[in-house]
């Protein structure tokens, strides 16, 4: 999928990690909790849900197919795993290592094909219990009113665990450390040429560090390689296909329409390569500020405090990412407090997100269902049953093959 050797090799790792943490999680649940009193049990114990249908990204097309997949089999749920065409090889081989490691046969099964029609057929069918999704804020509003919609001979309400994107802004105030703030916005922005749900595409700067942070953010980007994705020095590889490669440049054209090209960097002709784009002087309510583009295009914003940059930053549907730099304490302290995503990094890069240690997802448009890798996760794919026994019985049950 054209992602980076360095990147490719952290995504294999974070696949790994969702194994051994759904493993010890589901762990933890299995025996259920005990709430007796005297002459009463009370069990509260949890089963599956039914059958699941994953489908999964093609940005992350093993770690967050992994994830989904064995959050479904650990807590017992028979699993589908639709993959997005583009990546669909990926999965097929995590199909091979699922079975390999002994998934029972009918247990889970690989269904590849068109998302508008094998998902579209899951998603609806009376038999789907749990749809864990990730991918576009359109096929998941649709996945979740499709879901809404009881089928004939359907005793039962599907649940959708849905990430759907991110439209992510860094705020950079007047205290921060600039050396800091340049690495971690082009990380943040450019690692897989922007095809992150957690990228960011949105630097808020305050004013009175705006044109230095801009300055130093274009000669930064302009150190990228750009390449082969098997080449170990290539920083910027190609976007997924020829679709994106279209969409991203149509975002461009609108972006040149509505801001400053502070940089747009040239890319190689033979591949689907878009060199990274920096505009200046965005609008906080122009286009290339509040739609998703999936690509290496960051608009950049200024403003004069930090109240705006806040309500900049919140000022769009989605809620997953953000990230701040500053070394003022209480302008961290109203971030923690009022930045509206579900994942908040300071003084650091907003992508990368480690399973147990920062539990990935969002809310608003950004997605519905728990965090992934966190410990809320597995309940999603369970029914919760409580099971109460009096055991204040009187006299005696008779003896089974007796007179």
């Amino acid at each position: 999928v054209g992602k980076p050797v360095r990147e490719a090799d952290a995504e294999v790792s974070e696949a790994i990690d969702f194994c051994r943490y759904y493993a010890s999680e589901m762990e933890q649940l299995d025996p259920g909790y005990n709430y007796d009193v005297a002459g009463e049990t009370n069990r509260y114990i949890y089963q599956p849900r039914g059958i699941a249908v994953v489908i999964s990204p093609w940005n992350f097309p093993l770690a967050i197919a992994t994830g989904m997949t064995v959050a479904a089999l650990v807590t017992g749920n028979c699993t589908l795993l639709k993959p997005a065409e583009t990546s669909s090889v990926i999965a097929a081989k995590l199909t091979e290592v699922l079975v390999d490691a002994g998934i029972p046969k009918g247990v889970f099964q690989y269904v590849p094909g068109k998302g508008s029609q094998v998902g579209a057929y899951l998603v609806n069918h009376a038999d789907t219990h749990v749809i864990a999704f990730t991918g576009s804020q359109e096929v998941g509003c649709r996945i979740y009113a499709d879901a809404a919609i009881l089928k004939p001979g359907q005793k039962h309400m599907k649940r959708v665990i849905a990430e759907m994107g991110g439209k992510n802004a860094i705020i950079v105030d007047e205290s921060a450390d600039l050396d800091s703030a340049v690495v971690g916005v082009v990380q943040s922005a450019f690692g897989y040429s922007g095809q992150k749900c957690s990228a960011c595409s949105r630097v808020v700067v305050l004013e009175p560090v705006y044109d230095t942070f801009v300055q130093r953010f274009v000669e930064a980007t302009k150190s990228l390689n750009i390449g082969e994705t098997e080449l170990p020095s290539t920083q910027v590889g190609p976007v997924i296909d020829a679709n994106a490669r279209s969409r991203i440049r149509e975002y461009i054209e609108k972006g040149k329409a509505e801001a400053k090209v502070a940089l747009e960097m040239p890319a190689p002709d033979n591949g689907y390569f878009i060199g990274p784009v920096i505009f200046k002087d965005v609008p906080a309510n122009g286009i290339i500020a509040q739609e998703e583009i999936f690509g290496p295009v960051v608009a950049v914003i200024k403003v004069k405090n930090f109240k705006e940059a806040l309500e900049v930053a919140n000022g769009t549907n989605y809620a997953l990412t953000g990230g701040l730099y500053s070394r003022t304490p209480s302008h961290i302290e109203k971030a923690q407090d009022e930045f509206e995503v579900g994942n908040l990094y300071i003084n650091r890069n907003i992508t990368g997100a480690i399973v147990a240690r920062q539990p990935f997802g969002g809310f608003k448009l950004s997605g519905v269902g728990s965090k992934a890798g966190g410990p809320d996760y597995l309940l999603q794919f369970t029914e919760p049953r409580t099971v109460t026994e009096n055991i204040q019985r009187q006299g005696f049950a008779p003896i089974e093959g007796a007179d």
